[in-house]
């Protein structure tokens, strides 16, 4: 009786010290997998929270919000240093431009200028320098936002009023009655339609909206065109467009109305099924 419990206590002991060695490496391994996501700037990370003890558990599930708030960050980080370039930039190109619009202009009002040689070329830089303001203003939009009035929206009833506009696209809806975000309702809407555009320009025919309940995200995915790894790492820099006649800030301005609301924008690792394109509004 003394060996068979000695035995039985041994082979404890050995399955004990097998469980603590897998569990180990168990925590080895997510710590591996949490570094690279930092080396790699990809704070969106969900590591799984199974066979974790309770403090453990715990401190995964603090990371793993540690990992979306840093990643709203660096996002808001990166708006920040957009806009100021932007400010400089457009108060330099305005001081260039606007004496040389009204100096063309004075000129154009000239009655000796008028239908001589001159005419033209005056002209020409006049238009120039005016559709350069133009297009400098329009950027002004990146660093003027209001500030949103928040207050809760029925997500079910308000995508339905996006699928309104566009009705020559197939939409699957998947959201619950009664789900409801606290959010700016007019800049919401323009970042869904600013979506639902771009999908339109890559030739979608179909969007799907699903709200998961488990993360509180909402995705937005299409069957347009895929994005390229390389253009993928670019689409929220302003001015970025692979479109020949895009203005390059349709996403860059719908990450930072969201950021205002602290909500983030960005496009998932992986599509939802059926779909080439999915984006998470989180």
């Amino acid at each position: 009786m003394t060996i068979a419990i000695a035995a039985a206590v041994g082979l404890l002991i050995v399955l004990l010290i097998i469980g603590i060695y897998r569990h180990q490496r168990l925590l080895r391994d997510r710590a591996q997998l949490m570094r690279d996501a930092v080396r790699h700037h990809d704070f969106s990370f969900r590591l799984p929270t199974k066979g974790l003890l309770f403090g453990e558990l715990a401190l995964q599930n603090a990371l793993n919000d540690m990992g979306h708030e840093i990643e709203k960050l660096v996002a808001h980080n990166e708006v920040e240093s957009w806009q100021r370039l932007t400010r400089v930039l457009t108060h330099e190109i305005m001081n260039a431009t606007t004496p040389i619009r009204s100096i063309s202009q004075a000129y154009l009002s000239n009655p000796d200028i008028k239908d001589t040689p001159y005419e033209e070329g005056i002209k020409a830089i006049y238009d120039t320098s005016t559709g350069l303001s133009t297009f400098v203003n329009s950027y002004r939009k990146l660093t003027q936002l209001q500030d949103p009035v928040m207050k809760n929206l029925e997500l079910k009833d308000f995508f339905q009023s996006i699928s309104s506009l566009y009705l020559d696209l197939k939409w699957e809806i998947d959201v619950e009655d009664d789900i409801y975000l606290r959010a700016d309702e007019n800049m919401l809407r323009q970042v869904f339609i600013n979506l639902t555009k771009n999908a339109i320009e890559a030739n979608a025919k179909k969007i799907g909206i699903k709200y998961i309940r488990e993360t509180s995200a909402i995705q937005i995915s299409n069957d347009g065109h895929v994005i390229p790894d390389d253009v993928a790492r670019e689409i929220f820099i302003p001015f970025f467009t692979t479109k020949q006649s895009g203005s390059g800030i349709g996403l860059s301005l719908s990450r930072q109305m969201l950021l205002k609301q602290r909500l983030i924008l960005r496009l998932a690792d992986y599509s939802a099924p059926g779909y080439n394109v999915t984006f998470l509004l989180e």
